[in-house]
């Protein structure tokens, strides 16, 4: 028998969640220092946007499956990484 049965769902939900927004947070600081840095971004524009496709895929995925902690943390990642997104491509434009 597998020990993970033994864990109730709403368990796996509020770990996911929790984990997640973390991830949310990781991601959000990291958008704060690429827009305040002076410096040109070193992001390439296929990481940044590869990592929109991946949020928006599991977010959609959330949704598909009704699997709330995926979709509010993806979902949530998803709009973090569009801002990333915004930041990575004015600097492009701006030729800080």
């Amino acid at each position: 028998m597998n020990f993970l049965d033994f864990i109730p769902e709403n368990g796996f939900e509020i770990v996911g969640i929790s984990i997640g927004l973390l991830t949310c947070i990781i991601i959000f600081f990291q958008v704060i220092k690429e827009y305040r840095s002076k410096e040109k971004s070193t992001l390439s524009l296929s990481y940044v946007f590869g990592w929109v496709l991946i949020f928006l895929f599991w977010t959609f995925y959330g949704i598909r499956f009704r699997a709330l902690a995926i979709l509010l943390t993806n979902a949530t990642a998803f709009i973090l990484q569009i801002a990333m997104l915004i930041v990575v491509l004015r600097k492009r434009k701006l030729k800080v």
